[in-house]
């Protein structure tokens, strides 16, 4: 396939689609399809409300390559299809593959032979050879690497970071043959400025990539397990991790709420996969639990902390700073924050929950509570930082405070003098 005949979809405009396909438009003519009608007309409008691709960049990409569109038909010229749809898990934990089928089924009405197939949703080794695939061929009618190909690039957007952009980042690529591997490395490596790594197969990638956010998974799993020690030891966690730090190898990760859509799934895909083949990853699952554990942690802690300076439990005010799953950034997909919120709520408390840069109306539909988005005016018993987001560094805790009160800070983010207990 020719270079400069490639005609490029990118199925999904989500955190890591609309970015990706912004990029390439640079380069490529690219569609940048999505099922959502609302997410298309803002797009075209030249608004992003992810807030991940500039107005001024995406008004320049719909003027040159770029179009948004939630129509098939415009899919049928294009030869180079990139899937980038989420990957959950449902209720149970266990991975939720239904976006990944659906795009399968809207690609495969408009492949046609030559065409290549890559795939950017995290997964556990063997889905796009195993389950993806089969969905192309049925819907298409045409045989995987014969008559069409296919590739895995794993997506490495950070939501909210505007340092780490998706050029800027190293992209691992592969390819269903070595020649179409050779092919999908160029398309990317053709915008990407920090380079790629060609995996010798598709499932070295896929696997390569769900390591990445277990590993981080687990790390912070263990400095949470370290918070609860310390703090029954009456030790200040932060603290002992600067101390370890001044070490040239050890880790800087610090405890927390561990949500979003990557870290705090991506390891229930590797399980899952482990587990298929007789496998019970212990570490992986321990880590997992731990993490999961830490909102309930949070909210008794700060009972506790309540209790002993003799503030109001029943019916007292609480204001929860932020919601989002990660600071400085809107999405709030599997936030943990929610964690603290339910704990809190079976001690008949009081709850705001403030923060300027989460959707109101998104945060209404998904978890049925109303937040708010201006500075509160009331007063608080208790006043826990969530999220650690820049408009709340210096927020002025004593006019939303009564006299007797807690702060505690999860995100080690105030100053320790001002602030009751923290993780």
């Amino acid at each position: 396939m020719d270079m400069n005949s490639k005609r490029i979809a990118v199925i999904g405009l989500g955190y890591v689609g609309l970015p990706l396909a912004r990029l390439l438009s640079t380069k490529y003519e690219t569609v940048g399809f999505d099922l959502n009608p609302v997410r298309i007309k803002e797009l075209n409008a030249g608004y992003d409300s992810t807030l991940e691709v500039e107005s001024e960049l995406l008004q320049n990409a719909l003027n040159g390559n770029l179009t948004c569109s939630g129509n098939v038909e415009d899919l049928r010229n294009c030869n180079f299809y990139i899937i980038a749809v989420p990957t959950p898990v449902d209720e149970n934990n266990n991975p939720d593959l239904t976006p990944l089928y659906k795009a399968c089924n809207t690609v495969g009405e408009v492949l046609k032979k030559e065409d290549i197939v890559v795939f950017e949703s995290t997964v556990y080794p063997g889905v796009t050879e195993y389950e993806c695939i089969p969905v192309l061929e049925k819907k298409s009618g045409l045989k995987f690497n014969e008559d069409f190909f296919a590739g895995y690039s794993p997506e490495r957007i950070n939501p909210g970071d505007k340092l780490h952009t998706v050029e800027k980042i190293k992209k691992v690529t592969s390819g269903s043959t070595p020649q179409i591997g050779k092919i999908v490395d160029e398309v990317y490596s053709s915008v990407i400025e920090a380079g790629t790594h060609l995996a010798p197969s598709i499932q070295v990638a896929e696997a390569a990539k769900v390591i990445e956010n277990s590993q981080r998974d687990i790390n912070i799993a263990f400095v949470n397990e370290l918070s609860k020690i310390f703090t029954r030891m009456g030790i200040d966690t932060q603290e002992v991790l600067e101390a370890a730090q001044t070490k040239w190898n050890f880790l800087p990760f610090k405890p927390g709420l561990v949500g979003g859509h990557c870290i705090g799934v991506d390891p229930y895909y590797l399980a899952q996969c482990a587990q298929r083949y007789g496998y019970n990853p212990e570490i992986i699952l321990a880590g997992r639990r731990m993490n999961d554990s830490m909102g309930e942690y949070i909210a008794n802690e700060v009972i506790k902390l309540m209790l002993k300076k003799g503030v109001q439990i029943l019916k007292s005010n609480i204001l929860i700073m932020g919601f989002t799953f990660k600071e400085n950034c809107p999405d709030v997909r599997n936030t943990k924050v929610i964690d603290i919120y339910n704990a809190l709520k079976e001690y008949d408390l009081n709850i705001t929950v403030y923060d300027p840069w989460a959707n109101k109306e998104i945060v209404k539909r998904e978890f049925g509570f109303d937040i708010v988005s201006e500075v509160p005016t009331d007063t608080y018993d208790s006043i826990i930082l969530a999220v650690a987001h820049d408009c709340f560094k210096n927020f002025e805790k004593k006019s939303f405070l009564k006299t007797n009160h807690v702060i505690f800070d999860v995100k080690g983010f105030w100053d320790k003098v001002e602030i009751d207990g923290r993780l």
